[in-house]
């Protein structure tokens, strides 16, 4: 069996382009399809936040709407209920000693935009995880978390490998339009990493050593397999 750490955003808004607070969180589907496949694979997760808050759910991601019918929306909820002792019992990201684990993992949601993408103690742990060679698997807006990661030299740890994320025309056409704040995709690119995408919200997953990542929700699974198989094999 082995340790996961699983860094949650602890953000409950993003402020947009044109001033306004729009509610966020961690998406549930995501979280939780993350959650409970590397749980029933026999791994135990640990959960980690900024200052150790307990995460909040984006109300969005458990709209029957959203996620495509009432059954999901509840089946979700469920889950989150089901492993509410372990949100609530989140640890500080500052309290982190990467080496304790086998493989990080980050779901997404707008929250990361807020938090984890500019938090100096997320970036301690992802660089530490990638110099070990620990498995490493953001997805959705999970990659804004690595671009805390930076050398000593002030460049992106993660510079130069290839990585998939949460799509500028997602972001246009699903997320938060015209008002995002700043774009993933485009950040990413910015800070050097090789962004691959595929066609919008298809399931779409990159793997770079060991450094594995998810385009969107819809990857949450696949993302989640993907971890699994490499902590069978180890990661290359």
């Amino acid at each position: 069996m082995s340790r996961i750490l699983m860094i949650v955003t602890g953000a409950t808004e993003l402020r947009l382009a044109d001033g306004t607070s729009h509610p966020t969180g961690f998406w549930a589907e995501e979280l939780a399809t993350a959650h409970r496949e590397l749980t029933r694979a026999g791994h135990s997760v640990v959960i980690a936040t900024p200052d150790g808050v307990t995460p909040t759910p984006d109300a969005v991601s458990l709209d029957a709407e959203q996620v495509g019918s009432q059954e999901k929306a509840d089946e979700l909820a469920a889950y989150l209920r089901e492993i509410s002792g372990e949100l609530e019992a989140a640890v500080p990201i500052s309290s982190v000693d990467v080496s304790e684990f086998d493989a990080v993992v980050l779901p997404g949601g707008h929250g990361p935009m807020t938090d984890l993408a500019f938090d100096a103690q997320t970036g301690r742990v992802l660089a530490a995880a990638n110099a070990a060679g620990t498995v490493i698997a953001p997805f959705c807006h999970g990659p804004a978390a690595l671009l805390a990661a930076k050398a000593e030299d002030g460049t992106n740890v993660f510079a130069g490998r290839r990585v998939t994320a949460f799509t500028d025309e997602e972001e246009r056409t699903g997320g938060t339009g015209e008002k995002t704040p700043w774009w993933v995709e485009s950040a990413l690119r910015d800070a050097g990493l090789e962004v691959e995408t595929a066609p919008a919200w298809s399931d779409h997953v990159v793997v770079d050593g060991n450094l594995i990542s998810g385009q969107n929700p819809q990857s949450s699974a696949s993302v989640a397999r993907e971890v699994i198989d490499a902590l069978g094999r180890g990661a290359s």
